[in-house]
Order: structure tokens, then C-alpha cells, then sequence
């Protein structure tokens, strides 16, 4: 929200030295976020003044019109100058803004006189645009017509008098991000109003300047009526008759428009916006000529369709709120305009509208149809229910005044509403602030808001101090007491305030977020992690410290991704539950897998030139089953849940296991004047799974399988106590290229509450023997079908407790063992604690390892 500081002044009388800074400073501190404050206009420097246009000579000869004018800057400056100007909507006798040599325009542009066909062209006469007073196109302001000041202004124009302070060129502009709860602050009111509490100066009510029973003539009203009390509460339509469509919007209001950030279009549409920005009130201007009969509010009905401004024909759900006639759809209530009524350059008789609608249908609506405009995210904030009789009379006299006419009675659909009252005792702000605030402060500060506050004379206590730092007693509605219990009304336009906790915060942001105390609370004792948030911090810190670098996605995925996995359709992890409102339409379901979001990650990585990746991610899945029963039910605040609320919220609820996922591409190990790099494979995936198992202190067995979406021959299904809690390895070939990625990607994922300890394992230190190692190699001749890893395991098994460590060190395949077999040489290293092991010691410790892997594996001894 855009306002400029000289409309704020028009209704906050604050005090004349503060800056637009000043003012953004003390809005600050009252809790609203301006972001930057433009200071529109001060580059503009020298000479530019009000001149009067004596003599135009037109030049011949020329592809496009050019004239040479005589125009009076005054004495003072030269009197009579010559200047070249290409405009041609200007005459004789006009007033024009003229900027003389040694002027600075925005941009910065500087004046100086220049010859130009055959003269010399002694300043420039300036349009709004090169003035930065709008974007206007239609050339050069003509001060004294109905585009400028209006055709009495001669009488107060002074010829040579400076221009700058009377067009307003030199502006500060607070730019304001509104939160959804302020939605009053979407107007000049709303901002005014703040400005004049944060000072504790005056404020008048713009809408208060306005009588809404005034008409202007005869002009016959038009019948309104509300079908849905649930759409709306209050529809007021107001006709204006005999207006000139042809009429300009005055110079004023295109270049207030222009400050707030409003594209100046018609005299009409430039009317309702401007209140817009004003009251917060939309407004929307009907072709009487094109209505027929009665304007309903309403639902829409199945089959209807609309076609809005933006010239889409759109099929209406029956939630849609709707304006309507005898015709059908005539508007998207709150959002958008129907093309069919639209004013135009014909328009001379026309129907004012302006409502009430429900706040949360006018936000579903809106993004049921991919329409925001100003007008709903004013509407869907909450708007002030009192303001639609009184700013469709403001548009009506102000369209009357600017374009002629005569404006009508209004034709008013009002439903009653039920007033909101909170019951609050005066001393809880202060209790929730941490320090006292006293009771008539209080009340001051909830009626400085425009709350009506009633205290209960029958309250105990004493009476507080006087006001803060120094400030005089805040009027209030006499001696409150610390202890009284306040009875608080909310005005109209706060439709935030449902609660004692949003007064509150009312009360403290008044007093200031800068008296609360910095004093974090006490955290109570005894608690600390449990063993699963200690688990996952052990293994985020391994992965970490391993090369990884940990990412968070959004646990949002798409069928689309789900395809590019590879996954069958009978697999479970196509089973997901299905966002009522997802944030993306391409991702409606809750994710079942880690993969789709590192995967994209990666994605985007490689994409700005990273190829070589490391990338982790821990996190929850839902997997739901078919045991889920009827929806959650909702649960109070008072407390924690019962058991069986419990119970109910559990079966209610899918299996959301934790896992952690990892994904490796590029180089493991880059290249350098070492040497050459070593690329990532899937050694380095399972290797990951190694490093997870190892923090929760458990035993993991790696064996071959065959699983989406990783490559069929390099896939290792990861076992802990015979059940399997993940897979590893490489990447399907589809899979990487339909997610982009370098080839031979690599990917683990490894579900962690398939082996999460209730307890943390107390690591044993083994102790550390003195003694010598005797080292044996021996090679196995097994089967291709048979994996490394059991061959592995029955040699450690068989060699007993003297084996210190086992390693795979060579893998041969080819004539000298047969088709169909391999070799592999494991590295047997044996070591006692207490003795130098003797010859006959580690060859028994040997033959019994290679007989235990020959029993199990059926492999042979190679000779």
C-alpha cells in the first residue's frame, strides 16, 4: 500500500517538521512494516513556474506538428520566451507549467536553451509525465483546464509564481506491506488513523465528512436485493444521470492515483479507485443502459458462466458470489467486473455499487479462478460493513462535481449483524507484557482505536499512575482500576479483534514493543532430547561431516514425479494422500519418498553449473493404509488430549515414518595436480547407510534386490535383523534422465524407525592390542550369484574372535575360474590382545573361515 504523506496530513494533524521518514519511523513502532519511504521529486531543482501562453505560430513544412510559442513567465524570469513545443492541446490564453533553462526535470534532465528549427528554444513546457506526475500521454497540462485545476483556476494563478509546491511534485510516498490481519490499513483512513495514534495528535474521519442521504436530482433509483445472506450482508446501488463520459479526471486525482501506484484510465474508473485507496472501500461503476431488471446477490448456479474484463468467459462454481440481473452474471462480486455491463466512452448514465461480502468467499473465489485484485485483497481482509452507503455517495458527488449529472437516492440490502463484545479484565495486557500498564492508558489506547470501552463500576482496586514518560493522562471515560474488567466493543472496520489476546496486542504495540522486557523465560528442567531427536542429530552430524550437505524440500509431490521414478502402479509409494489445497497443482499429494524432492534439488543444482553433489535430507513420509478411519477431530486448547482423543487422532492419522535419503552425482573425489578424481558410485551410497546404522549402534547386512527406482544390477537392499529398512545404489538410466542428472547417479534411501533404540547405545571402547598383526589372504571361487557380502560374513564368522577386520580387495572373473564364477580375495587380519599369535594359531583361525564360507556359500579355496 502506497500513500503519499500530504493525504495522510489531509486527515492526521501531524506535526509539520516530520518527514515521510519521521512518520515511517513511528508507524514502525506502532507494528506496521513500511518497507521504503520514496522521496518522489528531489532531483527537481530550478527555475519551473506558471506561465501564460500569448502568441503560437505554427511551422510549415514539417512531418509533424511543431509550434513555436510566446509564452509569460513574469518578469522576474525573463518575461515573454520563445520555446518550441511539439503538443498541440493547448491555446492561447492557457496556463502551462514552463521548466527555464538551469531547471532539473526527474530522470535527471536538464534545461537549457537550445536551437531548433531556425529558433532558439528558450525552456520546455512540461507535461505530467516529464513533471513525474503521472503517466499521461496526452501532452501538455493545461492548468486552467478540466484536465489541470479545473477552468476556474486563472483566478488563482499567478504568472512566474513556482510550480514545484503547487503540483505536488516533490512527495514522500510511504510504501507499506499490510499483513492480512490489518486489512483496514489497505486505505488511507486506516493509515491516517495509525499515523494520529502513534503522534497522539487529531484524526478526522474522511468518512465522517460524508453525508449519504444527499442527492444531487431526479435521477431514478435502482432496486437491490441480497438472495444469499451468506454472500453478503450489505448491497447499496446508487445511480449518477446525465454524466459526460467525455470529462477528464483532474490533474489532482490522476496524480494521487499515480502516487499509490493506480494506471489512471476514465474519469468513472479513476473516481472508484481513488476512494478505494481512500476509504478501503471497493467500488464498481455499472452501464445503466446495458441492466435489466433487479440486482441480486448471489450464488452461483450450476452451468453459469461470466465473462470479466479481462475478456475470459469463466464457468462458475456454486460457491462463486455473484452480481447479477434479469440477464444472468453481470459480475464477480468483489474480484472482477462482467464485460458486458462495462462503462465505456458512451456510458452516461450509470449505477454505483458498492458491499459487504463474505471475506473468506471472496478469498476462495479468487483463487478458484487465478484473479487477485485490489479490490478482493481488500475484501478478503475485511472491510468496514458501515462504509458502502457512505463511499457509493462520496463516488456520487464526486462524478456529479468532475463530469455533470445528478446522482440519485441510494437503494440499500442491509442484513443486521451481530456486534462483537469482549470481556477483558484491564491488568492482562500488562500481565502479558511482563510489566504493568495502567488501566486508564489501557482504555485509552483501545478508544484511541475506536473500540467503545465500558468499565464495571463495581470493580476493586486503586488507581493507576499517570500517563507514560511524561505524557499527559490519556483521556478516558474516567478513573479506571487496574483490576476492573473493561467490556470492549470493536468499531466496525476491525475485524480482527474477536478475542482478549488481540487487544492485547492492541494495548502492547501502543505502548511499544520496545518497553517489554528482553528476559527469555525459564526452561523447565529435566527434559532434554529423547533418543530419537538425539539419533537424528548423531546422524545429520555424520552425513555432515562424511561431505554431505543437508537440503530441505517441501513434502509436496506430483504424479508426475512419481512416473519419473519408474514406479509400478501396484507399488505402495503411489498410494499418497491428496491435498484439499495444495500450493501447487502440479503437487497435490504428501510425499511417500525422500527422492522426488533431492532429486529436483539436485536438478536445479546441476542446472547453475554444480555438478559434483553431495546432497542429505531426513525427514518424515506418509504412507497411508487402509486402517485410516473417520477425519481427526477437532480438539480444544484447554488442554492435552485424552487418551482416547489420542486414540482417535492416531487412527485417523497415516504412518508418517522418519527417514533419511541421500544423492550423489559428479565426482566423489574432484581431480587436481594429484591426480585424477574418483566419480561417485554406489560404494559411496551404501557407505552412507553404513554411516546411519553405525549411530544407532545395530548391524547392517547389504544384499543384491531389485527395486525402483534404482538400476536392476546395482541395487543393494540394506537389512538390519532380517528386515529391510532401505535400499542403495544407482540409478535407474530412465530415471536419470528424466530427472536430468549426470549418469551413474547414485541414491540412498533408509527408513530410521525400522531400527530407532529407545535407549542411546553406551559406546564400548574395545581395547587396543600391543601385540603384532598376522595378516592371510585368501581367494574364493563362488558362484556370480552369490553376493560379496556373504561370502564376507561366513569368513568372519568362521575365523572367530582372532579376526580383527576382513577386506575385500580383488574381484576376478575369466577362464582360469570357469563361466559363471568368479574369484574374490579377501585381506584376513588376526590379532590376540594378550599374546604374539604363533603360525599354527592363525592358519587354524584361517582354514576354519574358509571352511565355514565353503559350507554356506559352497565357495572354494582358489589354488
Amino acid at each position: 500500500m502506497r500513500v503519499p504523506l500530504s493525504w495522510l496530513r489531509e486527515y492526521a494533524d501531524l506535526p509539520a517538521d516530520q518527514s515521510g521518514r519521521d512518520v515511517a519511523e513511528r508507524l514502525i513502532r506502532a507494528g506496521l512494516e513500511v518497507e521504503t519511504v520514496d522521496r518522489l521529486g528531489i532531483d527537481v531543482s530550478g527555475p519551473i513556474v506558471i506561465g501564460l501562453v500569448r502568441d503560437i505560430e505554427e511551422l510549415t513544412g514539417l512531418k509533424k506538428p511543431i509550434r513555436f510559442c510566446q509564452v509569460d513567465v513574469g518578469q522576474e524570469h525573463g518575461g515573454t520566451r520563445g520555446i518550441i513545443c511539439g503538443a498541440i492541446n493547448f491555446a492561447v490564453g492557457d496556463n502551462v507549467v514552463v521548466a527555464l533553462p538551469g531547471a532539473i526535470l526527474p530522470g535527471p534532465f536538464a534545461i537549457a536553451a537550445r536551437k531548433a528549427y531556425g529558433f532558439i528554444s528558450d525552456g520546455m513546457i512540461c507535461s505530467a509525465r516529464e513533471l513525474g506526475l503521472g503517466d499521461d500521454h496526452s501532452g501538455i497540462i493545461v492548468l486552467n483546464g478540466p484536465a489541470g485545476l479545473g477552468a476556474d483556476a486563472s483566478s488563482f494563478l499567478h504568472i512566474g509564481a513556482d510550480a514545484i509546491d503547487l503540483l505536488g511534485v516533490r512527495e514522500d510516498v510511504l510504501d507499506i506491506a499490510v499483513t492480512p490481519d490489518r486489512g483496514y490499513c489497505l486505505s488511507v483512513r486506516g493509515i491516517a488513523r495509525e499515523a494520529a495514534i502513534a503522534y497522539g495528535v487529531a484524526f478526522q474521519d474522511p468518512a465522517a465528512l460524508v453525508d449519504p442521504s444527499a442527492v444531487s436530482g431526479p435521477a431514478e433509483p435502482y432496486d437491490a436485493a441480497i438472495e444469499d445472506p451468506t454472500a453478503c450482508d450489505r448491497f447499496v446501488l446508487r445511480p449518477v444521470s446525465g454524466f459526460d463520459p467525455q470529462r477528464p479526471s483532474p490533474l489532482w486525482l490522476r496524480h494521487r492515483l499515480h502516487l499509490c501506484g493506480v494506471r489512471s484510465v476514465s474519469l468513472a474508473v479513476d473516481v472508484t479507485n481513488y476512494l478505494m485507496v481512500e476509504y478501503g472501500q471497493p467500488l464498481h461503476a455499472f452501464d445503466r443502459s446495458r441492466l435489466t431488471g433487479q440486482i441480486v446477490v448471489r450464488r452461483a448456479r450450476t452451468g453459469e458462466r461470466l465473462e470479466t474484463l479481462d475478456h475470459v468467459v469463466r464457468d462458475l462454481h456454486p460457491e462463486d458470489i455473484l452480481i447479477t440481473d434479469s440477464s444472468g452474471p453481470i459480475s464477480l462480486a468483489g474480484t472482477m467486473g462482467g464485460l458486458h455491463t462495462e462503462i465505456d466512452s458512451r456510458s452516461t448514465d450509470l449505477v454505483i455499487e458498492g458491499a459487504h461480502f463474505d471475506a473468506l468467499g471472496i478469498a476462495k473465489e479468487g483463487r478458484r479462478h487465478g484473479v487477485s485484485s485490489e479490490a478482493s485483497r481488500r475484501f478478503e481482509r475485511g472491510v468496514d460493513p458501515e462504509l458502502p452507503p457512505v463511499a457509493v455517495a462520496r463516488a456520487a458527488q464526486l462524478l456529479v462535481e468532475l463530469g455533470g449529472g445528478m446522482s440519485g437516492p441510494a437503494t440499500e440490502a442491509n442484513l443486521p449483524r451481530e456486534p462483537v463484545m469482549i470481556t477483558v479484565p484491564a491488568s492482562r495486557a500488562g500481565r502479558v507484557a511482563g510489566h504493568d500498564i495502567p488501566a486508564e492508558r489501557v482504555v485509552a489506547y483501545l478508544t484511541g482505536i475506536g473500540c467503545t470501552v465500558e468499565i464495571d463500576a463495581t470493580s476493586a482496586g486503586k488507581n493507576p499512575p499517570a500517563g507514560r514518560r511524561g505524557e499527559p493522562d490519556a483521556p478516558g471515560p474516567g478513573a479506571a482500576e487496574l483490576d476492573a474488567q473493561l467490556r470492549v466493543t470493536p468499531p466496525s472496520w476491525r475485524p480482527d479483534l474477536t478475542d482478549s489476546a488481540d487487544l492485547d496486542e492492541e494495548v502492547i504495540r501502543l505502548e511499544g514493543y520496545e518497553t517489554l522486557s528482553t528476559v527469555l523465560p525459564m526452561a523447565p528442567a529435566g527434559r532434554g532430547l529423547l533418543p530419537r531427536q538425539r539419533l537424528r542429530r548423531r546422524i545429520g552430524r555424520a552425513l555432515a561431516g562424511a561431505g554431505y550437505v543437508e537440503v530441505l524440500a517441501f513434502p509436496f509431490i506430483g504424479p508426475g514425479e512419481l512416473d519419473a521414478l519408474g514406479l509400478d502402479e501396484s507399488d505402495p509409494r503411489r498410494q499418497a494422500l491428496r491435498l484439499l489445497n495444495p500450493l501447487s497443482k502440479e503437487q497435490p499429494l504428501l510425499r511417500t519418498t525422500l527422492l522426488p524432492g533431492l532429486l529436483a534439488t539436485a536438478r536445479r543444482n546441476i542446472s547453475r553449473g554444480f555438478a559434483d553433489l553431495a546432497l542429505f535430507e531426513t525427514g518424515l513420509v506418509f504412507r497411508p493404509t487402509d486402517k485410516e478411519g473417520d477425519p481427526a477431530p477437532l480438539l480444544g486448547v484447554a488442554g492435552p488430549p485424552t487418551a482416547e482423543q489420542q486414540g482417535e487422532l492416531d487412527a485417523a492419522l497415516p504412518r508418517q515414518p522418519w527417514r533419511v535419503a541421500v544423492v550423489l552425482t559428479g565426482q566423489w573425489e574432484p581431480a587436481g595436480w594429484w591426480g585424477e578424481g574418483r566419480p561417485a558410485t554406489w560404494a559411496e551410497a551404501i557407505q552412507a547407510a553404513r554411516l546411519v546404522v553405525a549411530e544407532a549402534g545395530v548391524d547392517l547386512e547389504v544384499r543384491a534386490d531389485d527395486h525402483a527406482p534404482w538400476h536392476p544390477g546395482r541395487c543393494a537392499a540394506l537389512v538390519v535383523d532380517d528386515h529391510v529398512v532401505g535400499h542403495a545404489g544407482e540409478l535407474h538410466p530412465r530415471v536419470i534422465a528424466a530427472f536430468d542428472l549426470p549418469a551413474r547417479s547414485c541414491a540412498l534411501e533408509l527408513e530410521l524407525d525400522a531400527f530407532e533404540p529407545e535407549t542411546e547405545p553406551v559406546p564400548v571402547a574395545k581395547p587396543i592390542s600391543v601385540y603384532p598383526i598376522a595378516t592371510q589372504d585368501v581367494a574364493m571361487v563362488v558362484a556370480d550369484s552369490v553376493p560379496a557380502a556373504e561370502v564376507a560374513a561366513a569368513l568372519r564368522d568362521g575365523a572367530g574372535e582372532l579376526l580383527e577386520s576382513i577386506r575385500l580387495f580383488d574381484v576376478y572373473s575369466g577362464s582360469q575360474v570357469g563361466p559363471g564364477h568368479r574369484s574374490l580375495a579377501f585381506a584376513l587380519r588376526f590379532r590376540a590382545p594378550d599374546r604374539t599369535l604363533t603360525v599354527e594359531e592363525t592358519t587354524a583361525a584361517r582354514d576354519a573361515a574358509i571352511a565355514e564360507a565353503a559350507r554356506r556359500t559352497g565357495a572354494e579355496l582358489r589354488s
